[in-house]
């Protein structure tokens, strides 16, 4: 088994590289739909099952009370029908797309959808709030749902599974079933760099391992309900987001401090994973959004944007959640890198799908 860290600049993404080159071509250029459903069958992959904060949230918010929504227009003006679900973003979450390629559904419910089916529970499932974070702060703050909340969630997920396919069966589609947690925005965003609680307890230093700590305490709780495989999507360049650009620095260059802060943290992510790995014999992988998405902001005619600093809903340079309700918005979301003035386009989050796509059959399909 491999760890396999996306968009890293390290020595070690090189030997990977070669090594895919000598012993997987196939795998060089992303696969199809098709390819990759056949690997996902031949292979016995089970299901997708989703944890973390808005990035990944397809509207369990709208179940809880909190202020932390976005089951409004114009969000989901481009979903299917053009209707809100609560997800922050015009259309689809990077999620979907990859549960969409991968077979298993063509968006992914959340765990709290009173419509949800048994048919669902067997393919994919978020129990994903937007505003939680690896710290229980972060969440309490916002009244959202935590991360320790989520994977309780998940054990009731597995009670639910038994009563519909029976204790073996049920092990068996957490033994190999793929797990994708994101979340660290609100940690740094909602929580350090606005509330004083945490910075009087830790220096930033300190609070980047607790944040790891915990992390890898909600990882040890899966691994304990069955789970084996688990994908870790790093902390996004949050110095890059509009809505910070905005408030602490001059709306147009990125804010160097926060990148950096959130450079630190991905880091040391990156380094629990491969004990992770080794240490709860999973199969993981690290997904690195930063390189992403600073890619996408870096070189935007490459991907087809033309608008890296401000989001499409508003004026785009604070509107998030109420803020951007019934608001204007531009012309084309696919030409813009973030819808609002926090999250990425339903395009953007096609990106990152489609970066994902291309290092799961080398780490979970064998």
């Amino acid at each position: 088994m491999e760890i396999i860290i996306m968009g890293s600049k390290t020595s070690c993404m090189g030997a990977i590289i070669l090594l895919s080159m000598l012993f997987m071509p196939t795998f060089i250029h992303a696969l199809m739909a098709p390819e990759i459903r056949e690997l996902r069958t031949k292979h016995r992959l089970s299901s997708l099952l989703v944890f973390g904060d808005s990035s990944v949230d397809p509207g369990n918010n709208n179940r809880i009370t909190t202020t932390m929504k976005s089951n409004f227009l114009p969000y989901g003006m481009d979903f299917v029908g053009g209707r809100p679900t609560g997800r922050f973003c015009d259309g689809k979450l990077g999620t979907d797309f990859v549960a969409d390629a991968i077979g298993y559904a063509s968006t992914i419910p959340g765990f709290l959808d009173p419509n949800i089916t048994k048919e669902d529970l067997l393919h994919a499932v978020s129990f994903a709030s937007a505003g939680s974070g690896y710290d229980d702060l972060t969440s309490n703050l916002t009244q959202t749902i935590s991360l320790s909340k989520q994977v309780e969630y998940l054990k009731h997920y597995k009670i639910h599974l038994e009563q519909y396919v029976g204790h073996k069966k049920a092990n068996e589609i957490l033994r190999k079933a793929v797990i994708l947690l994101s979340m660290g925005t609100n940690d740094y965003l909602q929580n350090y760099f606005l509330e004083p609680t945490r910075p009087k307890q830790f220096t930033l230093d300190k609070y980047q391992d607790f944040l790891v700590s915990r992390m890898r305490l909600a990882i040890e709780e899966m691994h304990k309900v069955g789970a084996k495989r688990i994908g870790v999507v790093g902390v996004p360049p949050i110095g890059c987001m509009p809505i910070v650009m905005t408030f602490t620095g001059d709306g147009i260059h990125c804010v160097d401090k926060m990148n950096k802060a959130v450079l630190s943290l991905n880091s040391k992510i990156q380094k629990q994973m491969e004990a992770i790995r080794t240490q709860l014999n999973m199969k993981t992988i690290f997904v690195d959004v930063y390189n992403i998405i600073e890619s996408a902001i870096n070189n935007p005619k490459k991907y087809g944007f033309s608008e890296t600093t401000k989001g499409c809903c508003g004026s785009g340079s604070f509107e998030l959640g109420e803020t951007c309700k019934g608001a204007e918005t531009c012309q084309n979301p696919d030409e813009y890198v973030f819808w609002d003035a926090v999250h990425p386009s339903q395009r953007m989050y096609k990106v990152l799908a489609d970066e994902i796509l291309k290092i799961f059959p080398t780490t979970f399909f064998y």
